[in-house]
Parts: structure tokens; C-alpha cells; sequence
């Protein structure tokens, strides 16, 4: 047939037959009202205890564990939150639709800068000063403030249809939690791997603590370049220097009143160049040849290359190559000040030295630049820290003293104090507010941020790791004689085998990213590349919320102390009173009574975030408390940015303590963009909130948005991109509803043996089979977008455009015992199970009505089904004629629609075809066209028919003698229904 319903009968006609029609008959409504339903939906869920159901029915199946990367307690969930948090779930049950115990236990980052900001503006707010605060209820407002968006954010994702262990999450600021991160970091201290020291770090100097890699963004900013002048007062080699000027470019002029030595590349050429026309009278300056020409623009001169040539104001004196430049001293332009600035400036080789941009030597401030403490240390030059936290100068260093901020564009401006005084010193050559850049910010309070040598506690990625006992050995002072290895449990040996003694963090780093698996791949060259070039991990901040670093340091060696009993007191103390427990009060205690306090200092640094979230594998995989999981996890799943994140900061903290990573594979996704592809900002009015979609459209939708893009890659999120997913989801659940409609009243003794079904039914067993093995290797790869375009376009293309519209007619107009018919309600019931199972991990509130509408009961759900069984496969062998039949008809429906177009048909049935080719009897083709007769010829060729139509199948068929007469096939139902 080709509508759902007949008309009602022209008043000329004497028979109605809708009566005898067998019409689908489902309560299963069209408008879906998910904003409304899905609520119910999960309350149910929660009386029905649907994920401990789970646990329990599970509990001997094969586990699969996606351990959740901890979003942060502090606001509310936003649609990056949503989509991560949809991929999860995805996961989850599609690993449990597969068999498998897939337990999901959510959790939280509840320490750090963030929530320690957030509490502090309120004091500010209330004209409170934190540091005059007690500690204890400084950290239990932070505590209070973290438990409160935990509960609010645990609601918002519950309402996404997430399936988890809601009522037991995981926080990082449990004190079990915290008791284990010390444990942690106690066996970085017991194998040689954890030292202080002073090294230049970002920092922060509005939060006033160091922060980490992960913690910084780069944004564009304008800033003050400046050119400086320091007189040559020594050079061995080349005595014709003294005298003349080295100059040095930079873009930091702050780090100037800081500076102790300058750079020269070894195998860089370099001129003495003699500038006439300068302010200050003729000057001799020492330059990089390469970059003369862009030095001479930039300060207002022409230059010419040539030894011994002259033009304008320029004359290049003698070249010569930076070795020369061995011994070579300096003298700060501020020399006059005395003291610091008097000292000696040598000038140091430095590999690092390029002619890409300035003038091709480099000032040194080792207090401030990386490559700058490196150098200045081998040449036995120490930081002098005369950069506060604060980021001003110490109030008793001889210039500026008290000022600042460093990070203040005025302080270092062209007509700033620092210009300022070097212009009056005669040695700023050049100096402008017009150099663009990209430069490092917190992610946080967006503020600048600077390198800044400060004592830090650090991770070595390079040393050889040792066991306890050698490390006692090898150090013995400053070490406890009783010293043994971790309170925590041993760990589980490394499967990578790369977990040895003496290995370096960074090669069992890159060994365990080797042997793990990434999707998408290019995820193991970008944390590749991040751990391959990192430095030492900095693991130490200057704040009061998060997890203190609980080490004693020896006051006589300035080593940590390692001692079993003292870190089993420690450990037990945090499992009792969590972070408070680490106090002046507290150290004897600690120490025991064989241990003098006086004798050893107690951190008061706590950890860098990423350190706690580094150990949730150790806290949550193994700790025990969730025995549904174990370690290592199969899988960590978050956005691109947690390669230089969770992902790193898990793999360090595994492959310092374990060998290898905490993970066999990394999903990575990436990040929604508003409908332009433009970045999601506030500012800029094109965020998109969740809680908004899931009142307007529910949350089944933004499941499927979620699952329909490619989340590997950035991807978009809009009012017309919502609109067709909308439209996907309205397909989806008119094929439900069909199904639904269709299976009312179906029995078993109504199914049919496969062996006895027609061949368009063996032949959707055999798509349906195709259709399983696609899916699964979707799943497989992870591949959730073609999972369910696989779905959508099966439901939309196989069965509503194809199956469903050749079938009707059988379904509404054969006897209900017609052989046909019962094979055709036989492959809906299949298509039944396996389509809801299919649809629950995406659309997982709907699906759960669709099941609930053909099997309802108050302990049922489609979520606690197994993949579908599907009967054998049956349809091999038609598959080919099938595929002809599907592309002629495509042909034939092509033909027909301009004569509808000009009203020479209404519809298909009243069309008769000729076809160069009959892959099936041409009655067979009739129906499967859902035409009135096929016959052969030598092209595709439609015309009206002549035949009249029947009143009850509305078929245009020879056997009916007039319009609204009966077909014999009809007639032969309706006699059986009057006989009945």
C-alpha cells in the first residue's frame, strides 16, 4: 500500500473496507516530549538500582574499566563537560551491551588555585584577609565549596542519561584520597627521584604560586622590545673590542636589573660595526652578521656588509666567529650602582644562541630564563632572587628596589623607569611598544606569568630511578637506616617491561607511550613530543588548598627524609584527618620519639593539582574500595588538551611508581565550536548551554549531536545543526514507532522458520548480520560517529525506505496466517531486539521507553540486555539479485516522478514499467516497485495503466473488475474473516 491509511470512500461508492484492513496499533506516541519523560525515566532507573543491577548481574563477566579523568568541582557543567561525559557513557555501555562489566565510577579535582581563588574573592568581598585566617577554616571553606559544585554538577550529568556510581564518587580531597597521593609521592622520595631545588619556573605573580605547564595559555600580546648596550671591558682574544658595545635585544626589559652574564653562539659570525650618527656620537657595536641588516632598521641606520666598506653612517671594522669571544667580560650599564651591578658580566658560550631573531647575543638572567640558569650554573653564576612573588623587585636591590609589577605594560614600557634609567645610563640603542608575540598566561586569572627561580621541589625525568635499599646505600646520610619501600601496596609488576631499576622517568615514559594505544593515533606523537622535550617536573605551589607535600627535610643535608615507620605515621594520620593533619603540632608525633623536631624542617608547599589527579589510578583503580575495578585501566578518555594534562601527569606518576602507564589506550576528543567554528566565549555571547538543550530539546538529542560528530577533531554545535539531529531523532523514532505498531499482537506461534521465509527477508538477515559485524567494529575503533550513521542510515534507507515500504501492503492486506505475512512480522521482531539494543548506548531514555512499551515491568530494562542473538544467517546467496532489484528500483522510482510531477499518476501503483533487465518474476518486481505491472524492454518506461484499482489494498490489479471492486487475494481475506 502506498500510505499508512485508506481514505474514506467517495459517497459514490457503496463499500468501505477499512475494517478489514489490519492497521498498525501502538500508544507509542510521535512527540517524543523528552523534556518531560526523561526525568521519570531516571527516577525509575534509581528506585530500580539499574547500575548496582548491573554490578551484580556482571559480576563474573570479563571487565572492561574506563577510568573518568576528574573534571573540576568549581561551576556548572558546560557542553565540553557534556560531550566528554556522553563519550563515557558511549563507552560504558556499549562495552556492557558487548557482555563485558563495564563499571563507571565518576569523580572529582576538588583541591587547588581555582577553588582557593574562588573562596578568597569572597573574602575579599567581605574585606577579610586569608592570611589572617586560620588554615584548618580556610581549607574547610575550600572543602564546603568543592562538595557543593560536586553535588551540583553529579545532578546535571545524572540528567544526561550518564550511568555511574553517583551515590560513591571519587574526590580528590577524600581523606583516603589524600592519604594515598602522599603515599604517592613518598615513593618518588624513597627512589631517588624526588629533589629541591632552585630552578626558574612559571609563575604567577597575581596567584603568587608556580604553575604548571598545563596551566598556562598563550595568548598574543604587544610588548616592549628593547636593544642594550654593555661596554666591553675584557677580551683576550680579540683586544680591539674593548671598548665597543655588545648589544643585546630583548623582550622583557624587567629581567635587565637581574642580568649577570651574555651569550654568543660559538659557530656564529659576528662584526664590529662602527655606527657615526648615533645620539650619543660615533659607537662600535658587536652584532650577529646575519642580523645586522634588520639591527641597523630597527635602530635607524643603513648598513652595508662589506670589512672596511663605509656608506651613510655605518662601517663594518672586522668579522670574526663567536669562538673568538672566549674570556670576553662585560660590565652592566648600571654598573655605577655597585655591588651586584659591578660584578664581571663574562660573556658564555651558548649552543641555544640562533640568528633567527635580535642581535644574535643573548642577556642572561638566571633567575629568570631556562636556558639562561642552565649556562650561568655550569659557569658557576647563582640566582640572586630579586624578583618577589609578587613580581616586584625586593625592597634592598639597589635598582627599583620596591617597584614593580614586572607584568605591568607601563613598568616596562618604552618610557618606563627601567627605559627610563638605561637611556640615562646611555646604553638603551633602541627601544619600542610595538613588538608582537605569543606569550604565556594562567588559565586562571589570565594573567601574564614569568619565569622565576624559586626553591621548588621537582621530579627528575632523567636520573636513574633506585630501589630504597640502594638509594640508602648510595646516599646513606639524611636517609633512615629503617628506611623502607611504600606504605601502599606493591605494585602490579610492569607489563611494558621497561619498569627496571635504574631506568630514567622519561624512558619508561616513552616505552609505555610505545606500547599504548591511541585514538586518534596522531594522540601518541603529540604526548610523544611533550614528554620527549619536557623538563623536570615542578610538583610544588605556594598555596594552603590541596595535598602538602608531607616531608621532613633534614636541616644538616637538606634531604628528605625516608623512613617506613615515619611515613606509615604520616600516611595514617591523612587517612584520619585528611590535609589537617600535616601541622607544626603535629611533628613530634610524626617523627616519633627517636627523632628530634629541631632536627628537620616541614614542608609547607602543597602539590600541584596534577599530581593529585596524576594518582586517581592509585586511589581509585586499586585502592579497593570500588572492587568492581582493577588496574590498569583500558582505557583514560578525555579532551586533546590533557596530553600535556591527565594523560602525562597519570603516565609519570604510573612510570615513576609502577613502570609502565596506568592505561593500555588513550581516546582523545576534541573541542565544540559554535556553528561558525568559532572558539565558545562568554565575551563574545556563542556559548551554548547545556542545561538550556536539555530543557528545550532533551537529553537524548544532545546525546545524539554528541555522537554524531566526528569528536576526534574540533567540531560544531548550532541552532541548524541542532535542528537536523533533531530531524535524525524524529526518523529514528518513527522507525520504533513502525516497529511497535507493526508487532502488536505478534506471538510465538507466530514466528517463522528462517528456512521458510521469502527471500526480501533473507535478505534483510543477511543486511542485519552485515549491519552487526559494522557496529561492533565501530566499537572497536571507537568510531561512535559511524556507529551511528551505521544505525541512522540502516533505519532510514533499509528498513523505512526500502523494507517497511515494499512490505506494508503484505502487512495490512494478507490473512494473518498468510506465510508472507508471518515471515515478514517474524523479521520485525528480529529487527525489534536488535534495533533497541543497538539505539540504547545513544539514545538511552527513548530506547528505554520504546522496550518499555512492548515488555513493560517495573524490574525490566533495555539496559540490562546483552547484544542480540540473531538468528543464522540465511540471506548470502540472494544478496546479489536483491542488490539489482534495490538499484533498478531506484531507477524506476526515478522515471515515475515526473508523471507525478505533471499528475499523469498520483501514486507509483498506478504506474506500469517496462525494465531492460528482471533480476526477479516480474509479479515479484510489481510489488517490490509497489507498481501495477513490470514487464521487459529495452528501455525504462512508465505509463498510466489501465487496470482498475482495488478498494481494499488500493492495488491496480487485471483482476479487478471496477474501482472499489476486490482483488482476488482481498476477497479471499475478507471471505475467511466473514467465514470467521
Amino acid at each position: 500500500m502506498a500510505d499508512d491509511t485508506p481514505p474514506a470512500a467517495p459517497a459514490s461508492e457503496t463499500k468501505d473496507w477499512r475494517d478489514t484492513v489490519f492497521l498498525p496499533k501502538t500508544d507509542f506516541p510521535m512527540k517524543a516530549g523528552l523534556p518531560q519523560k526523561e526525568p521519570a525515566i531516571l527516577e525509575r532507573w534509581q528506585k530500580l538500582g539499574l547500575y548496582q543491577r548491573l554490578r551484580e548481574q556482571r559480576a563474573d563477566r570479563p571487565k572492561f574499566i574506563l577510568h573518568d579523568g576528574p573534571p573540576y568541582a568549581n561551576g556548572d557543567m558546560h557542553i565540553g563537560h557534556a560531550l566528554n561525559h556522553i563519550l563515557k557513557d558511549m563507552v560504558v555501555r556499549t562495552q556492557t551491551l558487548l557482555g563485558k562489566n563495564a563499571p563507571y565510577v565518576p569523580g572529582w579535582d576538588c583541591h587547588g588555585l581555582p577553588i582557593e581563588w574562588k573562596v578568597e574573592e569572597e573574602y575579599r568581598k567581605k574585606k577579610r584577609n586569608k592570611d589572617e585566617v586560620p588554615a584548618e577554616e580556610f581549607r574547610a571553606e575550600c572543602r564546603a565549596y568543592a562538595q557543593g559544585w560536586v553535588n551540583t554538577q553529579r545532578e546535571q550529568l545524572k540528567r544526561l542519561g550518564i550511568n555511574g556510581d553517583w551515590d560513591k564518587p571519587y574526590l580528590t580531597m577524600d581523606f583516603a584520597a589524600e592519604a594515598t597521593i602522599v603515599a604517592e609521592l613518598m615513593k618518588f622520595a624513597e627512589t631517588g627521584q624526588l629533589y629541591r631545588g632552585a630552578k626558574p619556573v612559571m609563575w604567577s605573580p597575581v596567584e603568587k604560586t608556580a604553575l604548571a605547564e598545563a596551566e598556562v595559555e598563550y595568548e598574543d600580546v604587544v610588548s616592549t622590545q628593547i636593544d642594550v648596550a654593555f661596554e666591553i671591558v675584557e677580551a683576550p682574544l680579540l683586544p680591539e673590542l674593548v671598548g665597543a658595545h655588545a648589544v643585546i635585544w630583548t623582550t622583557t626589559p624587567w629581567t635587565i636589573p637581574v642580568n649577570q652574564a651574555l651569550a654568543y653562539g660559538p659557530e656564529v659570525e659576528y662584526v664590529l660595526a662602527r655606527f657615526d650618527d648615533m645620539a650619543e656620537g660615533p659607537r662600535t657595536l658587536l652584532v650577529a652578521r646575519d642580523l645586522l641588516e634588520s639591527f641597523g632598521a630597527r635602530i635607524g641606520h643603513p648598513v652595508v656588509v662589506k670589512i672596511g666598506d663605509a656608506a651613510g653612517t655605518v662601517t663594518v671594522l672586522a668579522a670574526f666567529t663567536g669562538d673568538k669571544l672566549a674570556g670576553a667580560v662585560a660590565r652592566h650599564p648600571m654598573h655605577a650602582l655597585g655591588d651586584f651591578f659591578a660584578r664581571p658580566r663574562p660573556l658564555l658560550a651558548g649552543a641555544f644562541v640562533t640568528t633567527d631573531a635580535g642581535t644574535g647575543l643573548v642577556h642572561m638572567a638566571p633567575d629568570h630564563g631556562e636556558d639562561d640558569f642552565a649556562l650561568c650554573k655550569a659557569n658557576g653564576i647563582e640566582p640572586v632572587f630579586a624578583v618577589d612573588a609578587a613580581g616586584m623587585y625586593r625592597a634592598d636591590w639597589a635598582w627599583l628596589g620596591g617597584q614593580g609589577s614586572v607584568i605591568n605594560k607601563k613598568f616596562v614600557a618604552s618610557d618606563g623607569p627601567i627605559c627610563a634609567d638605561l637611556r640615562e645610563a646611555g646604553a638603551l640603542v633602541a627601544a619600542s611598544d610595538d613588538f608582537k608575540h605569543s606569550y604565556p598566561h594562567s588559565w586562571r586569572s589570565k594573567a601574564k606569568v614569568i619565569f622565576r627561580c624559586t626553591p621548588q621541589w621537582f621530579i627528575a625525568v632523567d636520573k636513574p630511578i633506585q630501589s630504597p635499599s640502594r638509594l640508602r646505600e648510595g646516599l646513606g646520610e639524611g636517609v633512615s637506616a629503617d628506611a623502607a619501600v611504600s606504605t601502599s601496596p606493591p605494585p602490579t609488576p610492569p607489563a611494558s617491561g621497561r619498569g627496571e631499576e635504574g631506568d630514567t622517568l622519561r624512558n619508561r615514559a616513552m616505552a609505555a607511550i610505545a606500547a599504548t594505544r591511541f585514538v586518534p593515533e596522531k594522540g601518541r606523537n603529540r604526548i610523544g613530543a611533550m614528554v620527549e622535550g619536557r623538563p623536570d617536573w615542578v610538583i610544588s605551589r605556594q598555596r594552603a588548598w590541596g595535598v602538602p607535600i608531607a616531608l621532613f627535610v633534614d636541616r644538616r643535608t637538606g634531604l628528605p627524609l625516608v623512613d617506613a615507620q615515619v611515613n606509615a605515621r604520616i600516611v595514617a594520620a591523612f587517612r584520619e584527618s585528611g590535609v589537617d593533619a600535616w601541622s607544626e603540632a603535629a611533628m613530634p608525633a610524626l617523627l616519633g620519639p627517636e627523632r628530634d623536631p629541631a632536627d628537620y624542617e616541614r614542608v609547607t608547599d602543597i602539590l600541584d593539582v596534577w599530581f593529585d589527579s596524576g594518582c586517581t589510578h592509585a586511589f581509585v583503580l586499586e585502592s579497593g574500595r570500588w572492587p568492581e575495578l582493577s588496574w590498569p585501566a583500558d582505557l583514560y578518555l578525555e579532551g586533546s588538551d590533557q596530553h600535556r594534562g591527565w594523560f602525562q601527569s597519570s603516565l609519570l606518576e604510573s612510570c615513576g611508581t609502577r613502570g609502565r602507564a596506568p592505561y593500555d589506550a588513550v581516546l582523545t576528543h576534541g573541542f565544540t565550536m559554535d556553528a561558525k567554528g568559532m572558539k565558545m566565549s562568554k565575551s563574545l555571547g556563542n556559548t551554548i548551554n547545556p542545561l538550556d538543550l536539555m530543557r528545550d530539546y532533551g537529553a537524548d538529542i544532545l546525546r545524539l549531536w554528541a555522537l554524531s560528530v566526528d569528536f576526534t577533531e574540533d567540531h560544531r554545535i548550532g541552532k541548524e545543526i541542532l535542528a537536523g539531529v533533531a530531524d535524525q531523532y524524529r526518523k529514528l523514532r518513527n522507525t520504533f514507532r513502525y516497529l511497535l505498531g507493526a508487532l502488536d499482537g505478534f506471538e510465538e506461534a507466530e514466528r517463522l522458520p528462517v528456512g521458510e521465509w521469502p527471500e526480501l527477508e533473507r535478505y534483510m538477515l543477511h543486511l542485519v548480520h552485515a549491519l552487526d559485524k559494522q557496529l561492533k567494529t565501530a566499537i572497536e575503533a571507537f568510531d561512535f560517529n559511524g556507529y551511528v550513521r551505521l544505525l541512522t542510515d540502516f533505519a532510514n534507507e533499509d528498513l523505512s525506505a526500502f523494507f517497511f515500504d515494499i512490505r506494508k501492503d503484505s502487512l495490512y492486506c494478507d490473512a494473518a496466517g498468510d506465510v508472507k505475512r508471518r515471515a515478514y512480522r517474524t523479521m520485525l521482531d528480529v529487527l525489534f531486539h536488535a534495533m533497541t539494543r543497538w539505539a540504547a548506548p545513544v539514545l538511552v531514555f527513548t530506547a528505554e521507553e520504546v522496550w518499555q512499551a512492548r515488555f513493560p515491568g517495573e524490574d525490566t530494562s533495555v539496559h540490562f540486555l546483552d547484544w542480540p542473538e540473531l538468528p543464522a544467517e540465511a540471506g548470502e546467496d540472494v544478496s546479489a539479485r536483491w542488490l539489482a532489484v534495490r538499484g533498478l528500483r531506484e531507477r524506476v522510482t526515478e522515471a515515475i516522478e515526473p508523471l507525478r510531477r505533471e499528475k499523469v499518476v498520483r501514486s507509483s501503483l498506478e504506474a506500469e514499467v517496462t525494465v531492460t533487465e528482471a533480476p526477479l518474476p516480474e509479479a515479484e518486481l510489481a510489488e517490490a516497485f509497489i507498481v501495477a505491472k513490470v514487464s521487459a524492454g529495452d528501455t525504462v518506461t512508465v505509463s498510466r495503466t489501465d487496470y482498475h484499482k482495488c478498494g481494499r489494498c488500493w492495488r491496480l490489479l487485471p483482476e479487478v473488475a471496477e474501482d472499489n471492486g476486490l482483488c482476488a487475494r482481498c476477497e479471499s481475506v475478507v471471505g475467511e474473516e466473514v467465514a470467521a
